[in-house]
């Protein structure tokens, strides 16, 4: 039957058919021979008024193209209308000569109020629908007929079905019985079958036929006027000059109404790319790209195109427009503890801001000459140099925001203070042969590097002697180790003149990622003089 909406007219017609062909599995009784009376004449009560409602139907298309003004499109779809109802009535005269010839081959009318003289006859239908060996009864022209309609309707409406009439292996509910799927249509509806009931099969076809023409004719109905423009979508809307305004300045926009139809499906295109149509309106979407010459507020005007298509009065129109549009190249904001030059090997912090992007601001970093890392805050970036010059780049959301190339410079060198038992000597003046005990070494970075780049200064002393000499000759030797010696056995070979030589050979720096790095000549030897 037939699917998607449905009214609760072809609903019901639906529900009798099934009710038909339950009866037609049953053995024949009075009560059920009553049963098909009763379903034929519901049948065809329906169809009488489909038919009534398909010709309303028609006159209803007619009269809509007259008041269109007859256009040529439009006149075509009465032609179609005209066609369908045609061949339905055609094919309904014919299926209703069925119906005679049947009442007529069984007895004709009955007598003292009865509808029919034999409306068990089951003999008469046989001989007249199916005929003898050679197949020459009316139910195989009537087969026939039902499928050349169906295959006139689908040039209308594909979801027609191939075949209004069938036989038991393509019939849903005969293939699954044993007995009936091996039968022809005109064996299956009408073998053994009493005369009412030969009458329901008719009018339940007669009501799928005009379902199918119902369906037909209301798509074409819908096709009268269909590209004819109706604006049935009002909206109010205004455009500004511009949204961003200072304070004390004007502020102008212009109102106004805008229409659309939504019967139309306009086609629109523009030459910053494609068009999504939502609702009638066209919403066009690109990322806005820099260059070119500033006006005087230091704004790019730039502009694109817009075409709009529809088809009006069967001809298509289009209509082409320009919009401008200026474009703020944005500018990159640096602030750094030192923003002309960075360290190297140290993780300099940058914090690289774009107001004129406001919330849109997404940066990625990238660049040469050092690795990049991403902040814990939008617009942080953690810079290491490798190279003598570094070179920044950043973009946001796909779209190039600038550079900036940067120096890179070594960290100031720190300085190695040699103590004496705890305490700076001075190399001059010298000390007691008897007092030293203790030699430390004490490595301080550069005040101001170390309060902006704490964990990139942090030094130690790793290769470090002393040494005992006397004139030219070096009495004794010992390492340093841990920046820290006691040195009482060295001093036990002392005595007033000698000289103690403290040598730094190693001094390293670790920055923030615990890179070790070397610093050479971070230190000279210092002579202490014994006294």
């Amino acid at each position: 039957m037939a699917g998607g909406k449905e009214t609760v007219r072809q609903k019901m017609i639906g529900m009798m058919y099934l009710v038909l062909t339950a009866l037609l599995a049953l053995q024949v009784s009075s009560a059920i021979i009553l049963k098909f009376q009763y379903l034929d004449e519901s049948l065809m009560t329906v169809n009488n008024k489909t038919v009534g409602d398909n010709t309303n139907t028609v006159k209803g298309i007619q009269q809509a193209v007259a008041k269109a003004g007859s256009r040529p499109k439009d006149v075509l779809v009465i032609k179609d209308a005209d066609a369908v109802r045609s061949k339905t009535a055609e094919l309904i005269s014919y299926m209703n000569g069925l119906r005679d010839l049947l009442v007529t081959n069984a007895g004709g009318p009955g007598e003292e109020g009865a509808k029919y003289k034999a409306p068990n006859e089951e003999e008469a239908v046989a001989r007249t629908m199916i005929g003898g060996p050679n197949k020459n009864g009316k139910a195989y022209e009537l087969e026939k007929r039902l499928n050349e309609y169906a295959a006139f309707l689908r040039q209308y409406n594909p979801n027609v079905p191939a075949k209004l009439a069938v036989g038991g292996s393509e019939d849903p509910t005969a293939k699954r019985d044993p007995d009936q799927r091996s039968k022809d249509f005109a064996h299956l509806n009408f073998e053994s079958t009493p005369l009412v009931a030969g009458l329901a099969v008719l009018a339940q076809k007669e009501s799928e036929i005009l379902k199918y023409e119902s369906d037909i004719l209301t798509s074409l109905a819908g096709k009268v006027g269909a590209d004819q423009i109706k604006f049935d979508k009002i909206f109010g809307t205004a455009t500004a000059e511009s949204n961003t305004v200072a304070a004390g300045t004007k502020y102008r926009a212009e109102m106004f109404l805008t229409a659309f139809s939504s019967n139309l499906s306009p086609k629109m295109s523009s030459t910053a790319g494609p068009v999504r149509v939502q609702n009638g309106r066209g919403v066009v979407e690109f990322t806005a790209a820099g260059g070119g010459p500033k006006n005087k507020d230091g704004l790019i005007e730039k502009s694109w195109k817009g075409t709009i298509t529809l088809t009006n009065n069967g001809q298509d129109t289009s209509i082409s427009f320009t919009q401008k549009y200026f474009v703020v190249e944005p500018e990159m904001q640096i602030q750094s503890a030192s923003v002309n030059a960075l360290y190297f090997k140290c993780g300099n912090r940058l914090n690289v801001q774009v107001p004129a992007l406001g919330a849109l601001y997404d940066p990625i970093f990238s660049g040469s000459g050092a690795g990049f890392a991403k902040g814990a805050k939008k617009g942080e970036v953690l810079i290491n140099p490798t190279a003598n010059k570094v070179t920044l780049n950043v973009t946001s959301g796909g779209a190039k925001i600038g550079s900036q190339t940067f120096d890179v410079r070594k960290p100031p060198k720190p300085d190695v203070i040699v103590l004496v038992n705890g305490r700076p000597v001075d190399p001059l003046r010298g000390m007691p042969a008897s007092s030293p005990r203790q030699i430390s070494i004490n490595v301080v970075p550069d005040e101001d590097f170390a309060s902006k780049f704490k964990e990139d200064a942090r030094y130690q002393a790793t290769e470090a002697t002393v040494i005992l000499g006397r004139g030219t000759d070096k009495l004794a030797e010992m390492p340093i180790r841990g920046g820290s010696a006691n040195i009482s056995s060295l001093m036990s070979r002392a005595r007033p003149g000698d000289k103690l030589v403290v040598q730094v050979r190693e001094v390293v720096r670790l920055n923030y990622k615990n890179d070790i790095e070397e610093i050479p000549g971070a230190a000279k030897p210092t002579v202490i003089t014994l006294n």
